[in-house]
């Protein structure tokens, strides 16, 4: 089986082709910006019939689409994830190949959901800021193509390779900082939201079934499991020998992290994060008193989002592997690594 692969370089993406690569079966060629990838092409830039004539060339059996951007305005979220999404969807519209399409969408298409609740794939999406309404348009140009196509919406990914600016990537530094300077105490904010995070290697074997399946349509790819981020800011500590206290910046005192926290629901305050706070802040000389300021958890999901997989277990006979503990102690390796 030949597969193209777009966004090979990407943080989903390389894992996505080191799982590929694993199957003897998969020839794989890689399309992207950058100097390393087999065909370079921009998908925000380039046109349908340039790319219709490389996927006839190559005859792929399967396009697995990664590429796109998390940051920036309304307009680069709009030219990364919609346009280009348009222009692969022309592209093999009228390429002879007759490729499968693999999207991958993200969970942020839904917006935020009530608590204690599981989202499924026929809830109404209500994304909650431009990066869910760029990602949910580009859905629905592949539901609407025409082509034998399916859409992988992975909720918060984590482990190896996680970006630093990212709200998990940020607890990891502070508390590298914190541990480098010596600083017994770590001041955190923003830790009141729940998350359903997925572990990358487990989203690539998500897309590694869902090439070999004929499933179409949408399906959550997830933990199905929300945990609290303060949960997973007691974990990383432990997994990284943090002994220092945690204090969070919710509350007007602030309140004392256990180092014991496994995740899961315990502990729900019922209140929404601070809107200025940060999520890690180490304590300084010249800050003991002075609360960090940052931004709410970036997705515009609210306080709560937990999926709910059963259809990536009977469709794609999929479950997820890793726990979230082994995906925050590669997280952590990586940040203690860090010069």
């Amino acid at each position: 089986m030949r597969v193209l692969l777009i966004g090979a370089n990407g943080y989903l993406g390389r894992f996505v082709a080191d799982r590929l690569l694993a199957d003897p079966a998969v020839q794989l060629t890689a399309l992207g910006r950058g100097d390393d990838a087999d065909v370079r092409f921009d998908l925000a830039t380039g046109s349908p019939g340039a790319l219709t004539r490389f996927l006839d060339a190559v005859h792929p059996g399967v396009v697995v689409n990664c590429a796109g951007t998390t940051r920036g305005g309304a307009r680069d979220l709009t030219r990364h994830n919609t346009v280009a999404v348009a222009t692969v969807c022309e592209a093999l519209r009228r390429s002879g190949c007759g490729a499968r399409l693999v999207q991958i969408g993200c969970g942020a298409e839904y917006g935020p959901s009530q608590p204690n609740s599981s989202t499924a794939e026929d809830a109404v999406p209500r994304p909650g800021g431009p990066y869910g309404v760029s990602k949910l348009a580009a859905t629905e140009l592949v539901l609407g193509s025409g082509l034998d196509a399916v859409v992988l919406r992975v909720f918060s990914p984590a482990g190896p390779g996680t970006p630093a600016g990212s709200p998990l990537g940020r607890l990891a530094e502070a508390m590298r900082r914190a541990m480098q300077s010596g600083d017994g105490e770590l001041k955190l904010g923003g830790l009141g939201v729940q998350r359903d995070f997925v572990d990358v290697r487990d989203v690539a074997r998500a897309v590694h079934a869902a090439s070999l399946s004929a499933a179409q349509g949408v399906i959550n790819i997830g933990s199905g499991r929300a945990v609290r981020l303060r949960d997973v800011a007691g974990v990383l500590a432990r997994v990284a020998g943090y002994s220092g206290a945690l204090n969070e910046l919710d509350g007007p005192l602030g309140t004392h992290l256990s180092h014991s926290a496994h995740g899961g629901h315990g502990g729900h305050t019922g209140q929404p994060p601070h809107p200025r706070s940060a999520i890690g802040h180490p304590r300084g000389e010249s800050d003991q008193h002075t609360a960090a300021v940052a931004f709410p958890y970036p997705d515009g999901c609210g306080n709560w989002q937990q999926a709910d997989v059963r259809t990536a277990r009977d469709r794609l006979g999929w479950r997820p592997r890793i726990n979230l503990e082994e995906s925050l102690a590669d997280i952590w390796m990586e940040a203690a690594c860090r010069i």
